[in-house]
């Protein structure tokens, strides 16, 4: 779900099973990305993983840093972090969002090699792309509710002056 120029190009760690079988990102009803991007301000209302051509028209897209599914991301190995972090960064200098949205600051730290990463912006950029992790929406992670994830995700949206 890309395209040239993006406002801010959101980064899975990798397609989930139910991902991969609908091929919808983020579909797992335990996911909190969508209910995020909406109260983040990113969309005017809450948009169901099948609706998610429509962020296109919002400028925003979706890819993944991995893009082999597995039923939980600690199934991936190093390499396959750091192969996708070299591709997903090709595809950045490629498609040159504003903004490189990677949700996930374990994803982020073990695909660029950056051990001291925390979420928020980054000094690293690809190209004219500025970078930005965002906390994993997973229902899995507990240290962040769908309220501070929105706040978080909220800083971005208007540092990348996108509003809805």
């Amino acid at each position: 779900m890309v395209a040239d120029g993006l406002g801010v190009l959101f980064c899975g760690i990798n397609p989930g099973l139910m991902t991969a079988a609908t091929g919808h990102h983020f579909a797992r009803p335990g996911n909190r990305f969508w209910p995020v991007l909406h109260l983040s301000g990113f969309t005017p209302r809450l948009l169901k993983p099948s609706e998610q051509g429509k962020l296109l028209s919002y400028g925003l897209g979706i890819t993944n840093v991995v893009a082999r599914a597995s039923a939980r991301a600690d199934e991936l190995s190093a390499q396959d972090y750091r192969d996708g972090g070299r591709q997903l960064a090709l595809k950045v200098a490629r498609l040159r969002p504003r903004w490189l949205a990677v949700v996930g600051v374990t994803a982020y730290r073990a695909a660029f090699d950056d051990r001291k990463a925390q979420v928020g912006p980054q000094e690293r950029t690809i190209g004219e792309t500025r970078v930005w992790v965002l906390p994993n929406p997973s229902g899995l992670n507990a240290h962040w509710t769908a309220e501070t994830m929105a706040e978080e995700f909220g800083r971005l949206r208007v540092r990348a002056g996108l509003s809805q």
